[in-house]
Protein backbone atom coordinates (compact mmCIF):
# COMPACT_ATOMS: atom_id res chain seq x y z
CA UNK A 1 0.00 0.00 0.00
CA UNK A 2 1.43 3.47 -0.81
CA UNK A 3 2.36 5.93 2.03
CA UNK A 4 0.30 8.88 2.43
CA UNK A 5 1.93 11.99 0.53
CA UNK A 6 2.12 14.92 3.06
CA UNK A 7 3.25 18.38 2.24
CA UNK A 8 6.86 18.55 1.94
CA UNK A 9 9.70 17.50 -0.23
CA UNK A 10 9.12 14.81 -2.48
CA UNK A 11 11.74 12.27 -3.53
CA UNK A 12 10.63 9.71 -5.64
CA UNK A 13 10.42 12.89 -8.59
CA UNK A 14 13.11 14.86 -9.24
CA UNK A 15 11.20 16.27 -11.31
CA UNK A 16 8.93 17.45 -8.09
CA UNK A 17 10.57 19.42 -5.85
CA UNK A 18 7.60 19.34 -2.92
CA UNK A 19 3.57 18.79 -2.65
CA UNK A 20 1.89 21.88 -1.16
CA UNK A 21 -1.53 22.54 -0.01
CA UNK A 22 -3.51 25.38 -2.00
CA UNK A 23 -6.54 26.98 -1.76
CA UNK A 24 -8.38 26.90 -4.50
CA UNK A 25 -12.62 26.01 -6.57
CA UNK A 26 -13.03 22.25 -7.40
CA UNK A 27 -15.53 21.48 -9.93
CA UNK A 28 -17.68 18.80 -8.22
CA UNK A 29 -19.93 18.54 -11.61
CA UNK A 30 -20.81 20.15 -14.45
CA UNK A 31 -22.40 19.69 -17.51
CA UNK A 32 -22.85 21.26 -21.22
CA UNK A 33 -25.72 21.70 -23.34
CA UNK A 34 -26.88 23.04 -26.88
CA UNK A 35 -30.21 24.79 -26.34
CA UNK A 36 -33.20 25.34 -29.25
CA UNK A 37 -34.82 27.56 -27.71
CA UNK A 38 -38.55 28.29 -29.18
CA UNK A 39 -40.81 30.95 -30.05
CA UNK A 40 -39.85 33.11 -27.32
CA UNK A 41 -41.14 36.42 -27.01
CA UNK A 42 -39.34 39.62 -27.40
CA UNK A 43 -40.20 42.72 -25.52
CA UNK A 44 -39.79 45.69 -28.14
CA UNK A 45 -38.98 49.55 -26.49
CA UNK A 46 -41.72 51.68 -27.38
CA UNK A 47 -40.37 53.29 -30.39
CA UNK A 48 -39.71 49.65 -31.54
CA UNK A 49 -43.66 48.54 -30.88
CA UNK A 50 -44.40 51.88 -32.61
CA UNK A 51 -42.95 49.96 -35.79
CA UNK A 52 -43.79 46.59 -35.15
CA UNK A 53 -47.35 47.48 -34.97
CA UNK A 54 -47.16 48.83 -38.38
CA UNK A 55 -44.42 46.15 -40.08
CA UNK A 56 -45.52 43.62 -42.18
CA UNK A 57 -42.46 41.31 -41.83
CA UNK A 58 -39.38 41.27 -40.16
CA UNK A 59 -35.47 39.95 -40.75
CA UNK A 60 -33.40 38.75 -37.85
CA UNK A 61 -30.66 40.77 -37.22
CA UNK A 62 -28.48 39.85 -33.97
CA UNK A 63 -28.80 38.57 -30.19
CA UNK A 64 -26.96 39.38 -27.82
CA UNK A 65 -26.46 37.52 -24.17
CA UNK A 66 -27.05 40.48 -21.62
CA UNK A 67 -26.83 38.79 -18.02
CA UNK A 68 -27.41 35.28 -16.58
CA UNK A 69 -29.09 35.42 -13.27
CA UNK A 70 -28.08 32.02 -11.61
CA UNK A 71 -29.87 30.89 -8.12
CA UNK A 72 -29.34 27.66 -6.71
CA UNK A 73 -30.82 25.42 -4.20
CA UNK A 74 -30.52 22.28 -2.45
CA UNK A 75 -32.88 19.08 -2.86
CA UNK A 76 -34.10 17.67 -0.02
CA UNK A 77 -34.99 14.09 -1.15
CA UNK A 78 -31.26 13.84 -3.09
CA UNK A 79 -28.02 14.79 -0.65
CA UNK A 80 -25.90 16.19 -2.18
CA UNK A 81 -27.63 17.29 -5.56
CA UNK A 82 -28.60 20.73 -6.20
CA UNK A 83 -30.73 22.66 -8.79
CA UNK A 84 -29.28 25.70 -10.23
CA UNK A 85 -31.79 27.47 -12.33
CA UNK A 86 -30.66 30.19 -15.02
CA UNK A 87 -32.44 32.95 -16.55
CA UNK A 88 -31.08 34.52 -19.34
CA UNK A 89 -31.74 38.07 -21.13
CA UNK A 90 -31.01 38.69 -24.30
CA UNK A 91 -30.67 41.71 -26.17
CA UNK A 92 -32.57 40.96 -29.86
CA UNK A 93 -32.33 43.44 -32.80
CA UNK A 94 -34.52 42.65 -36.37
CA UNK A 95 -35.04 44.94 -39.21
CA UNK A 96 -38.79 45.76 -39.57
CA UNK A 97 -40.26 46.26 -42.96
CA UNK A 98 -43.50 48.52 -43.07
CA UNK A 99 -44.62 49.15 -46.74
CA UNK A 100 -42.51 50.09 -49.54
CA UNK A 101 -39.80 52.16 -47.39
CA UNK A 102 -36.12 50.79 -46.33
CA UNK A 103 -36.31 48.73 -43.76
CA UNK A 104 -36.42 50.02 -39.77
CA UNK A 105 -33.61 48.45 -36.60
CA UNK A 106 -35.69 47.65 -34.07
CA UNK A 107 -34.86 46.20 -30.64
CA UNK A 108 -35.98 44.28 -27.79
CA UNK A 109 -35.48 41.62 -24.57
CA UNK A 110 -36.02 38.06 -24.82
CA UNK A 111 -35.51 35.99 -21.59
CA UNK A 112 -35.45 32.31 -21.51
CA UNK A 113 -35.30 30.21 -17.58
CA UNK A 114 -33.23 27.19 -17.53
CA UNK A 115 -32.87 24.04 -15.03
CA UNK A 116 -30.10 21.77 -14.40
CA UNK A 117 -29.68 19.02 -11.54
CA UNK A 118 -25.82 19.35 -10.83
CA UNK A 119 -23.66 16.78 -7.85
CA UNK A 120 -22.49 19.94 -5.04
CA UNK A 121 -21.37 17.55 -2.30
CA UNK A 122 -22.08 18.55 1.57
CA UNK A 123 -21.11 21.17 3.34
CA UNK A 124 -22.42 22.52 6.73
CA UNK A 125 -19.51 24.78 7.87
CA UNK A 126 -20.23 28.67 8.25
CA UNK A 127 -17.24 30.42 6.59
CA UNK A 128 -15.92 33.92 8.40
CA UNK A 129 -13.03 35.49 6.82
CA UNK A 130 -11.39 39.38 7.06
CA UNK A 131 -10.17 41.27 4.54
CA UNK A 132 -7.82 44.93 4.29
CA UNK A 133 -9.10 48.25 2.79
CA UNK A 134 -6.35 50.24 1.82
CA UNK A 135 -4.05 51.49 4.94
CA UNK A 136 -7.06 50.43 7.67
CA UNK A 137 -7.30 47.54 9.99
CA UNK A 138 -8.68 44.22 9.01
CA UNK A 139 -12.82 44.40 8.30
CA UNK A 140 -14.99 41.00 9.27
CA UNK A 141 -16.38 39.74 6.38
CA UNK A 142 -19.74 38.57 6.28
CA UNK A 143 -20.09 35.05 7.00
CA UNK A 144 -21.22 32.45 4.12
CA UNK A 145 -22.90 29.78 3.96
CA UNK A 146 -20.87 26.64 2.58
CA UNK A 147 -22.91 26.57 -0.64
CA UNK A 148 -21.50 25.28 -3.71
CA UNK A 149 -20.95 27.97 -6.31
CA UNK A 150 -22.72 27.91 -9.53
CA UNK A 151 -21.03 29.47 -12.90
CA UNK A 152 -22.25 29.79 -15.76
CA UNK A 153 -20.37 29.90 -19.39
CA UNK A 154 -22.48 31.02 -22.40
CA UNK A 155 -21.86 32.68 -25.54
CA UNK A 156 -23.80 34.73 -27.86
CA UNK A 157 -26.76 33.08 -29.07
CA UNK A 158 -27.72 32.14 -32.75
CA UNK A 159 -30.79 33.63 -34.36
CA UNK A 160 -32.47 30.46 -35.80
CA UNK A 161 -35.95 32.33 -36.71
CA UNK A 162 -37.79 34.94 -36.58
CA UNK A 163 -41.47 35.86 -36.70
CA UNK A 164 -44.57 38.55 -36.36
CA UNK A 165 -48.12 37.17 -35.16
CA UNK A 166 -50.96 38.85 -34.35
CA UNK A 167 -51.47 39.42 -30.68
CA UNK A 168 -54.86 38.17 -30.62
CA UNK A 169 -54.07 35.12 -31.77
CA UNK A 170 -51.02 34.65 -29.49
CA UNK A 171 -51.92 31.66 -27.16
CA UNK A 172 -49.41 33.30 -24.53
CA UNK A 173 -49.76 34.10 -21.01
CA UNK A 174 -49.89 37.88 -20.31
CA UNK A 175 -46.45 39.24 -18.65
CA UNK A 176 -47.79 42.45 -17.79
CA UNK A 177 -46.19 41.17 -14.78
CA UNK A 178 -43.03 40.49 -15.95
CA UNK A 179 -39.85 41.53 -13.38
CA UNK A 180 -37.29 42.95 -14.92
CA UNK A 181 -34.44 44.00 -13.05
CA UNK A 182 -33.45 47.89 -13.47
CA UNK A 183 -30.07 46.85 -14.91
CA UNK A 184 -31.73 45.40 -17.36
CA UNK A 185 -34.01 48.15 -18.75
CA UNK A 186 -30.78 50.72 -18.32
CA UNK A 187 -29.30 49.45 -21.65
CA UNK A 188 -32.44 49.88 -23.76
CA UNK A 189 -32.88 53.50 -22.32
CA UNK A 190 -36.77 53.43 -22.77
CA UNK A 191 -39.50 51.39 -21.75
CA UNK A 192 -40.10 47.71 -22.64
CA UNK A 193 -43.71 47.12 -23.76
CA UNK A 194 -45.60 43.52 -22.40
CA UNK A 195 -49.14 44.16 -23.27
CA UNK A 196 -51.18 46.48 -25.49
CA UNK A 197 -49.98 45.97 -28.54
CA UNK A 198 -50.67 45.13 -32.13
CA UNK A 199 -48.64 42.46 -33.53
CA UNK A 200 -45.77 40.26 -31.63
CA UNK A 201 -42.62 39.76 -32.50
CA UNK A 202 -41.09 36.01 -31.36
CA UNK A 203 -37.64 34.58 -31.92
CA UNK A 204 -35.99 30.95 -32.01
CA UNK A 205 -32.47 30.74 -30.12
CA UNK A 206 -29.57 28.53 -30.28
CA UNK A 207 -28.26 28.53 -27.49
CA UNK A 208 -24.28 27.05 -26.21
CA UNK A 209 -23.94 26.86 -22.29
CA UNK A 210 -21.86 25.18 -19.69
CA UNK A 211 -22.42 24.96 -15.86
CA UNK A 212 -20.64 24.02 -13.50
CA UNK A 213 -20.81 23.94 -9.26
CA UNK A 214 -17.60 24.36 -7.38
CA UNK A 215 -16.56 24.47 -3.65
CA UNK A 216 -13.68 26.01 -2.15
CA UNK A 217 -11.52 23.65 -1.08
CA UNK A 218 -8.22 22.87 -0.34
CA UNK A 219 -6.14 20.09 -2.22
CA UNK A 220 -2.42 18.91 -2.14
CA UNK A 221 -0.65 19.26 -5.49
CA UNK A 222 2.66 18.64 -6.52
CA UNK A 223 5.03 21.15 -7.28
CA UNK A 224 7.61 21.66 -9.85
CA UNK A 225 9.31 24.95 -9.48
CA UNK A 226 8.69 28.74 -8.79
CA UNK A 227 7.08 30.62 -11.64
CA UNK A 228 9.97 32.79 -12.37
CA UNK A 229 9.21 34.99 -15.32
CA UNK A 230 11.69 34.83 -18.45
CA UNK A 231 10.56 38.02 -20.24
CA UNK A 232 12.12 40.76 -19.23
CA UNK A 233 10.31 44.08 -18.75
CA UNK A 234 11.39 46.60 -21.76
CA UNK A 235 10.57 50.23 -22.61
CA UNK A 236 9.49 51.35 -19.34
CA UNK A 237 11.65 54.08 -18.65
CA UNK A 238 11.17 56.32 -21.31
CA UNK A 239 10.71 57.35 -25.00
CA UNK A 240 14.91 56.36 -25.25
CA UNK A 241 13.26 52.66 -25.86
CA UNK A 242 11.04 53.46 -28.25
CA UNK A 243 11.50 51.88 -31.63
CA UNK A 244 12.03 53.47 -34.76
CA UNK A 245 8.76 53.19 -37.09
CA UNK A 246 10.01 52.32 -39.90
CA UNK A 247 12.14 49.57 -39.00
CA UNK A 248 8.59 48.35 -36.84
CA UNK A 249 6.47 48.23 -40.54
CA UNK A 250 9.27 46.28 -41.54
CA UNK A 251 8.30 43.71 -39.26
CA UNK A 252 4.62 43.72 -40.44
CA UNK A 253 3.70 40.92 -42.93
CA UNK A 254 2.13 41.90 -46.61
CA UNK A 255 -1.71 41.65 -46.00
CA UNK A 256 -2.15 39.49 -48.78
CA UNK A 257 -5.57 38.16 -48.33
CA UNK A 258 -6.47 42.18 -48.49
CA UNK A 259 -5.50 41.67 -52.17
CA UNK A 260 -6.15 38.61 -52.76
CA UNK A 261 -9.74 37.20 -51.59
CA UNK A 262 -9.46 33.62 -50.24
CA UNK A 263 -11.40 30.18 -51.80
CA UNK A 264 -13.14 29.92 -48.32
CA UNK A 265 -14.36 31.97 -45.67
CA UNK A 266 -14.70 30.83 -42.04
CA UNK A 267 -18.42 32.44 -40.76
CA UNK A 268 -19.50 33.20 -37.30
CA UNK A 269 -21.36 30.31 -37.34
CA UNK A 270 -17.93 28.26 -38.01
CA UNK A 271 -19.54 27.00 -41.24
CA UNK A 272 -17.26 27.23 -44.30
CA UNK A 273 -18.34 28.22 -47.50
CA UNK A 274 -15.94 26.97 -50.58
CA UNK A 275 -15.61 28.65 -53.63
CA UNK A 276 -17.50 27.14 -56.33
CA UNK A 277 -16.36 26.69 -60.22
CA UNK A 278 -18.39 26.49 -62.87
CA UNK A 279 -17.93 22.97 -64.84
CA UNK A 280 -16.95 21.09 -62.19
CA UNK A 281 -18.84 19.28 -59.72
CA UNK A 282 -17.22 17.37 -56.49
Amino acid sequence: MPEKVVPGPVCEDRSIREAVCIHTKKIFDSCKDKDCIEDIRVYPTRSSQAVIDRAQSVKAGTAELLYAYIDVEPINFNRGFYTVDVRYFYRITADAFVGAARPVEVTGLAIFDKRVVLFGSEGSSKIFSTGVVGEGPEIQNLPQTNLPSAVVEAVDPIILNLKLMDACNCHCCDNSYLDIPPAITAVFQEDLIVDGDIHRMFVTLGQFSIIRLERDTQLLIPVYDYCLPEKECTCGCGCECQEDPCEMFRKVQFPFNEFFPPNSIQSKGNTTYQEVRSGCCS
